[in-house]
């Protein structure tokens, strides 16, 4: 017994420390998490050393989004399977209520009609969210709309010929107001997502297309419509565009390659992007007021 006792105590303290990670995911600021766990790895092993260590979390994130995606079509198959099955049931139940309905109210001929009307008219109405086109966004009556995780491009369909002095275009934080002037609008309604107007514009294309494009002012988010009050898509179905950090807007782009900076300077001990830009600024206040005194000044 003593043995065995002695064999277990050298196996398990040769066993690799198994240290805790503590944190809470708040949905709103999911960047937020993503920088506790670098500060995690960081803190605990050498991995954001590696030199491509870029480019194997570009492909972590990458699996995960086709395992996602994978999840999410097995599961729109499931439901598409059982919406068949019950598709195919319904002829049999339809029969039967007649049949009750004839039997049990002779002396109505109303009922019987009172009985179809609300399936019939739940069948007009349909319940849901419809399947996105091909960008991601809804072919409407007047108009269609793309989209990608930055911007939402809306065309409008014109009579040949208009010019753009002949369009009014009104492009606000939270409302789109589109249309010919002298004519009802396009579209007028209050969007969505709010957009940053500054970097929205609209031209017309062939004389013919109004295209409009809004820059969304919350980049990390599908739209599921451009107006309110529109059709609404399964942002589930939503194809994603390549995630390689190549392929990333340069502002996306900036915003993960600081983060990785301030997680090695982190873990060096040296200030982070922001704390080096405080450092400038109080360098150059230095350097134009030589005036004062900053001798006994301190600097964190």
């Amino acid at each position: 017994m003593a043995i065995i006792s002695e064999v277990e105590e050298e196996s398990s303290s040769s066993r690799p420390t198994m240290l805790p990670f503590r944190a809470t995911f708040d949905s709103s600021n999911p960047l937020g998490f993503l920088e506790k766990v670098f500060d995690f790895l960081g803190e605990q092993s050498d991995f954001l050393k590696k030199p491509k260590v870029e480019d194997e979390i570009a492909a972590a994130v990458r699996a995960a989004k086709e395992k996602l995606m994978k999840a999410e079509k097995k599961k729109a198959e499931k439901e598409s399977v059982k919406t068949a099955e019950k598709e195919s049931v319904k002829p049999v139940e339809k029969k039967a209520e007649k049949e009750t309905v004839k039997s049990s109210v002779a002396a109505s001929s109303a009922e019987p009609m009172e009985v179809e009307k609300p399936k019939e008219e739940e069948k007009k109405k349909g319940s849901g969210p419809i399947v996105p086109n091909k960008g991601n966004g809804t072919d409407l009556e007047n108009y269609s709309w793309v989209q990608t995780l930055q911007e939402v491009t809306v065309n409008i369909p014109v009579p040949s010929g208009t010019k753009a002095r002949s369009v009014v275009c009104e492009i606000k934080k939270n409302r789109l107001k589109v249309g010919i002037k002298g004519q009802d609008p396009i579209i007028d309604g209050e969007l969505s997502r709010s957009v940053k107007p500054d970097d929205c514009y609209w031209n017309i294309e062939d004389q013919k297309v109004i295209s409009i494009l809004l820059t969304k002012h919350d980049q990390m988010e599908w739209w599921k419509c451009c107006v309110k009050g529109e059709p609404e898509i399964d942002t589930q179905k939503v194809e994603p565009e390549s995630s390689k950090l190549g392929d990333l807007d340069p502002e996306t782009r900036q915003t993960v390659e600081k983060m990785m900076f301030d997680q090695r300077q982190k873990q060096m001990g040296l200030p982070t992007s922001d704390e080096l830009q405080k450092q400038e600024i109080l360098k150059k206040f230095m350097s134009e007021h030589p005036e004062m005194d900053f001798s006994n000044a301190k600097f964190n």
